[in-house]
């Protein structure tokens, strides 16, 4: 498993990137300096909670989301997945449920 740094700093750039800013742009919006934007993305420092909430936002995500791994949010995804799978199986289960009673309830009333 990748280090916490190597994370943060691989998240940071790829969401910079995503957003097509530079890491000047990115620390203006975080209102921190160019520097330090640049030891993050080189593993040399960690930031504070607080520079994490601002970088998140400068980058519009939420502040966990720095932390992703490629693996945590396929299984994010996989959940998501099933627990939608299953919302349509019951949904499906319950309308030919009444489908059946309605129908055989008029059956009966003929």
């Amino acid at each position: 498993m990748a280090a916490i740094r190597e994370i943060l700093a691989k998240n940071i750039k790829e969401n910079r990137r995503k957003l097509g800013i530079t890491q000047s742009e990115l620390a203006e919006r975080a209102d921190i300096s160019t520097n330090f934007v640049a030891m993050i993305e080189l593993k040399r420092k960690f930031p504070a909670p607080e520079t994490l909430d601002k970088l998140a936002a400068a980058l519009n995500i939420e502040t966990p989301e720095l932390f992703f791994t490629p693996a945590s949010a396929e299984a994010a995804l996989r959940r998501l997945h099933e627990a939608i799978l299953g919302d349509v199986e019951r949904a499906i289960s319950e309308g030919v449920k009444m489908a059946l009673t309605r129908g055989f309830s008029g059956h009966l009333k003929k």
